[in-house]
């Protein structure tokens, strides 16, 4: 899940170099630069790859402190 997440940061940014600097711990959104644009179109990304709903009253940038926080996050919506 974490490379797929990876990817799906990559191809937002359309940053191929991002597949090969981030990983688990990663910041999202500090170490990938995404905008607010992206980070919206990220996270409806992910709702659709992973099928699951981010409940936005639930939501908090801390989830995005790092990808391996960010799936802990979503793997409880499942």
């Amino acid at each position: 899940m974490t490379n797929k997440m990876i990817e799906m940061i990559s191809e937002i940014k359309n940053d191929s170099s991002l597949l090969d600097t981030l990983n688990g711990q990663s910041n999202i959104i500090e170490e990938s630069g995404m905008d607010s644009l992206q980070l919206i179109n990220f996270i409806l990304k992910v709702e659709d790859e992973f099928e699951v709903e981010i409940d936005f009253d639930d939501f908090d940038l801390s989830h995005l402190s790092s990808i391996d926080t960010f799936l802990h996050f979503i793997n409880q919506r499942k």
